[in-house]
């Protein structure tokens, strides 16, 4: 079965929890409750998993990056995230260029 780019969009779209920066760490960090961040992390810094992972590029253009996804990897809650194959798949197939798409942020 072959994967496509709609395929990871929609994976990514479909990401759980929220990520934080942690500003006494300094690191971004991952949790499933917007309000167990703790005093470390400021409330603007908290964004849902599935928009963190995209960065916008002009207007409703987004990329999705790679780097990002890897800082949610590195938290090794894959399950719980909902990682799964297609973003799995996006994140070995560093051969191609990240994707860009057009989306309006939930």
């Amino acid at each position: 079965m072959s994967i496509t780019s709609a395929d990871i969009c929609q994976a990514a779209d479909r990401l759980q929890g929220f990520v934080g920066f942690n500003e006494k760490k300094g690191k971004h960090i991952v949790r499933f409750s917007e309000d167990s961040f703790g005093m470390d992390v400021a409330d603007a810094s908290i964004t849902p998993a599935r928009e963190f992972v995209w960065q916008p590029l002009d207007g409703q253009l987004m990329t999705l990056k790679r780097e990002l996804i890897q800082l949610l990897i590195d938290q090794n809650v894959n399950d719980r995230l909902g990682l799964c194959e297609p973003l799995m798949a996006y994140m070995r197939r560093d051969d191609l260029p990240e994707i860009q798409a057009q989306r309006i942020p939930r």
